[in-house]
């Protein structure tokens, strides 16, 4: 497995080994200890999988604590652009964000540790995404940031008059009107 450290501390984006023959592949998505050889302490309890189709953006989303989570993502039809946000107030990249596009064709993973806000945007005609959570969800802790806030700019690489956005994501908080807890 290939880990590609990010320029924001904890973030890593994993490339598993793919074994391919005339039959189709082979791969290992998931190995604790082959991951916490990596530096990912995070052990996971819930599973999620969604499907969407080009254009939708979700996010930017967390879990506010205790009932945080770090993510292990990725896209198993499709491709997506991953978008994590640093919501770490002591963090010297507080509020700067990484993306990575995740595909079934690139097979990556994202790592996203607790104390960061997560979203994505589908860039092919479908895409099902998947990840693993370290902690439950609660919906009465759900937590968002302005996924179009301008002071982020994040280019979610869709146009702006086809992204299909929920009314629930419309509505979350700028970073600049956001107190971290974390």
């Amino acid at each position: 497995m290939n880990i590609i450290k990010t320029p924001i501390e904890g973030l890593l984006v994993l490339e598993p080994q793919v074994f391919r023959d005339s039959r189709g592949y082979f791969v290992e998505t998931y190995n604790e200890q082959r991951y916490r050889e990596a530096g990912i302490e995070a052990q996971f309890v819930q599973d999620n999988q969604s499907c969407s189709s080009y254009g939708v953006v979700r996010g930017l989303h967390f879990q506010l604590p205790p009932y945080s989570q770090a993510k292990l993502v990725c896209c198993t039809v499709g491709r997506v652009l991953d978008v994590a946000v640093d919501l770490r107030k002591d963090s010297p990249t507080f509020g700067q964000w990484y993306s990575v596009e995740l595909s079934e064709a690139n097979k990556r993973q994202f790592f996203i540790p607790r104390g960061f806000a997560h979203g994505f945007s589908v860039l092919s005609e479908q895409a099902i995404f998947t990840y693993k959570c370290d902690n439950l969800y609660h919906p009465e802790a759900d937590g968002g940031i302005l996924l179009s806030d301008p002071d982020l700019k994040i280019d979610w690489q869709v146009p702006v008059e086809q992204r299909i956005i929920s009314e629930k994501d419309k509505k979350h908080p700028k970073m600049e009107e956001f107190d971290s807890p974390f």
